[in-house]
């Protein structure tokens, strides 16, 4: 097993995700535990020592189910991490009543990694309204020995990150992006790890797989990557790709049955980083994978100066991009939501007006037509 020290402690640069236990006839709120803590003794025996967690994972059943697998451990055996829910606006008044219902969900006294959850436009103005006493209430928690190191994760743009970093950057120790070979250029995955580097602050990994995703490739794509590797699976090309980002500390994987926790074992047994050739050519898959399903948006702004609406198209676009290429999935949607009516893509007027002046030609009142239908 590969570690990296943080601070004080070394950790395993593999960290179990437990969003995704093996449930019980596919339903989601109902993990398997007999079968997660099978999973658990396999990476515990190789020496993962990083388990995430979450108040609203398994529709609130992860914590519960791993505070019990985990309590057959000595407590300085693992780190555990978990979050405040502020993906749900109706829990910014809870902070205190949550923080001790999951200290008692997980059968501990404190939490060695705990986050602000999901960062994003939608609930950074009350992640950093002084009513709600979130970040307050925390570094209270973190004074008491209740949390060890405090963090955040986000789902939100750069500038919804740098927002939360002025306002608490300080005082947070480590960051939880999604972050892969596919979404470095494709969602910008690169300017937030940068933006991170400027901070000092070291990045934790959520979907390095994007979901399964990039688990399994086109054979036109994993041919072009096995030429290079013969020996490496495409699956550990998504952890090579992060071994080659220096800040990057902890990558978390959800692993739902043995084949999995085995798979990346071997992948996390050696540091492999990809050369710059084999990084080159990652991206350009990237790039190609993406380029099918993506309208060429260069954000070059002309169409913005000529829509009646006033909408920000090349920001719709790139949310239309990422609806498309993902067949769905939160991000879009949630991004949307935040904005007024009358700047969401239903309220283009089907003028045109843009299109007249787009130098790559895109049908953008179509495009903004089918993302208002998808969504």
């Amino acid at each position: 097993m590969i570690y990296k020290q943080f601070q004080d402690v070394k950790l395993s640069t593999l960290g179990f995700g437990c969003m995704r236990l093996p449930t019980v006839d596919g339903n989601d709120a109902k993990p398997d535990e007999a079968e997660a803590a099978k999973l658990v003794a396999k990476a515990m025996e190789a020496g993962v020592n990083y388990y995430d967690t979450a108040w609203g994972y398994h529709a609130g059943n992860s914590e519960w189910v791993m505070g019990r697998v985990l309590k057959q451990y000595p407590r300085d055996s693992f780190c555990l991490a978990t979050k405040f829910p502020g993906y749900d606006l109706s829990n910014m008044d809870k902070v205190e009543e949550i923080f001790d219902k999951q200290l008692e969900k997980l059968q501990v006294d404190y939490f060695d990694f705990y986050l602000f959850h999901n960062v994003c436009e939608m609930n950074i103005d009350a992640y950093l309204n002084p009513q709600f006493h979130i970040y307050d209430s925390l570094m209270a928690r973190k004074m008491a020995g209740q949390i060890r190191h405090l963090g955040f994760s986000a789902h939100g743009d750069l500038n919804t990150m740098r927002r939360f970093l002025e306002a608490y950057g300080k005082d947070m120790e480590f960051c939880q992006i999604q972050l892969n070979w596919l979404d470095w250029n494709f969602q910008n995955a690169k300017a937030k790890v940068e933006l991170l580097k400027e901070w000092n602050i070291p990045v934790w990994v959520m979907e390095p797989l994007r979901g399964g995703k990039l688990a399994r490739l086109p054979d036109e794509y994993a041919a072009r990557l096995k030429e290079l590797r013969p020996d490496e699976g495409v699956p550990a090309w998504a952890f090579r790709f992060l071994q080659s980002i220096p800040s990057v500390t902890v990558t978390l994987s959800g692993m739902s049955t043995m084949e999995q926790v085995e798979d990346n074992l071997r992948t996390f047994a050696e540091e492999k980083p990809l050369s710059e050739q084999e990084r080159k050519t990652l991206l350009a898959v990237a790039d190609s994978m993406t380029d099918r399903t993506s309208v060429p948006c260069t954000a070059c702004r002309y169409c913005t100066t000529h829509c009646p609406q006033g909408l920000d198209i090349p920001m719709l676009l790139e949310l239309y991009n990422e609806h498309t290429f993902t067949g769905g999935g939160f991000i879009a949607p949630m991004r949307v939501a935040q904005l007024p009516d009358e700047k969401k893509p239903s309220a283009c007027l089907g003028c045109r007006s843009c299109e007249a002046v787009c130098p790559q030609q895109i049908k953008i009142s179509e495009a903004l037509a089918d993302f208002s239908a998808k969504l």
